[in-house]
């Protein structure tokens, strides 16, 4: 598969299971996400890797937190085994640096592209992957359990597996409608 060929058809993929990359593949996949760019070379970003044992871990942080939320038994129970949706998820959060030309818009973007290198580099590997947000990202108790800086963000958790089943290919998104063409 050619890069064009990657992009144009790469689709999230949320039915992940065993086995998860290897650890060349897991080197090939965080490579790529250190090619992103990154105004000032700041490396405004951490990546954390979570597989076998990890994955309960990262569990028992969304427990925690959804349980000082006071949240419902079923919210509970759900946030307890979304770690489990794939062998690895790998968490990519900020780690904004002080820097007069490059603001932390700037730097979550470049989080965020390191995320989006990384699901490419999986799918270019023949895995499966989903980057999700949701609530969770944005919750100060996660970040506290997995030592995250409050004043920094989650930017994702990419989940990564080999693919339970095929997916339909998605229909094709058109661009006509977002796109201005100037002095064409």
């Amino acid at each position: 598969m050619n890069a064009t060929e990657l992009l144009l058809n790469r689709q999230s993929d949320p039915s992940l299971t065993i086995p998860a990359p290897n650890n060349d593949e897991l080197h090939t996949i965080l490579t790529a996400g250190m090619r992103i760019p990154d105004h000032g070379a700041l490396k405004p970003f951490n990546i954390s890797v979570y597989s076998g044992e990890g994955l309960n871990k990262l569990s028992s942080a969304f427990v925690k937190a959804m349980t000082l939320k006071k949240a419902e038994q079923a919210k509970i129970d759900k946030a307890a085994k979304m770690p489990f949706r794939a062998p690895m998820v790998i968490v990519v959060s900020t780690d904004y640096q002080n820097h007069e030309k490059v603001p932390e818009k700037e730097q979550l973007i470049t989080a965020g592209c390191v995320v989006h290198a990384m699901q490419m580099a999986a799918f270019s590997l023949g895995y499966g992957a989903m980057w999700r947000t949701g609530e969770l990202a944005f919750n100060e108790d996660v970040k506290t359990s997995l030592d995250i800086a409050s004043h920094n963000d989650i930017t994702g958790f990419l989940y990564i597996g080999t693919k339970a089943k095929d997916m339909p290919i998605k229909p094709e998104r058109y661009f006509a409608d977002r796109v201005k063409m100037i002095n064409r």
